[in-house]
């Protein structure tokens, strides 16, 4: 997605204003060795300072980031933000901060934080590496073009659809070009699997899988018929990894 079509998306992501999908009861099946959290942990000390991309509501935060330092989570839409500070005084945890920030109109100190995280956000490397200090890690997570694949080419359009090139290849080179070493892309595959068609529906009609295009009931229901094992709706997610450091 480009800078442009991230602010395109401004008032969508207002009025959603938080990622929680813990009401349409999804189970996940990873099919790929390659978990941020872990990772995050992994290259994490009790000294670091880490800065969150596109926190949304701040619901991954708060779940699955390290105690440490200082987490400072940014997001664009002053309603996720609102949110997440609600969730933040909820969880009584004292190093974690939120704010509003456009990530390519980044401000913060240079050189100032150990770990920067994107998570299915756009970035701007060259101002994410002066962010970091040296040996730094950035850890990227996202969503490729053929995410959903086979519902986007039933309904003949979605996010991402007309790209010309995946998201994946553009974040790996514009990391490579910002002058990051140690960079390795990995694709990351998952299984979603919804436990009846209202919730799925609900979950098409929340998430922008098939922005701009209408979510006719017929293809709707087609898609469910042939995706449907045991009793549940199986959505297959295409998603993309990628490590690097200063």
């Amino acid at each position: 997605m480009s800078h442009e079509s991230a602010i395109d998306h401004f008032e969508y992501y207002q009025k959603l204003g938080n990622w929680d999908f813990d009401r349409f009861g999804i189970h996940t099946r990873s099919l790929t060795d390659w978990d941020l959290y872990e990772i995050l942990r992994s290259v994490s000390t009790p000294d670091s300072k880490i800065l969150d991309l596109g926190t949304g509501g701040g619901e991954k935060i708060l779940a699955n980031y390290p105690e440490c330092a200082e987490i400072l989570g940014t997001d664009y839409s002053p309603e996720m933000i609102r949110t997440a500070n609600e969730n933040l005084e909820k969880s009584g945890r004292k190093n974690i901060s939120f704010r509003v920030m456009d990530n390519h109109r980044m401000d913060v100190p240079e050189e100032y934080f150990d770990i920067v995280v994107a998570r299915h956000t756009t970035t701007d490397p060259e101002q994410i590496r002066k962010a970091l200090k040296p040996g730094g890690y950035f850890l990227v997570r996202g969503v490729d073009k053929y995410d959903c694949w086979s519902i986007k080419l039933l309904f003949g359009g979605g996010q991402g659809f007309g790209d010309p090139v995946p998201i994946s290849i553009e974040d790996y080179e514009n990391i490579l070009k910002a002058g990051f070493h140690d960079v390795v892309p990995v694709p990351i595959h998952e299984q979603e699997f919804f436990k009846d068609p209202e919730s799925f529906r609900e979950f098409l009609q929340t998430v922008p899988i098939l922005e701009g295009v209408e979510l006719k009931e017929e293809l709707l229901e087609k898609y469910v018929a042939e995706n449907t094992f045991n009793g549940k709706i199986r959505l297959i997610r295409a998603y993309y990894g990628i490590t690097a450091r200063k």
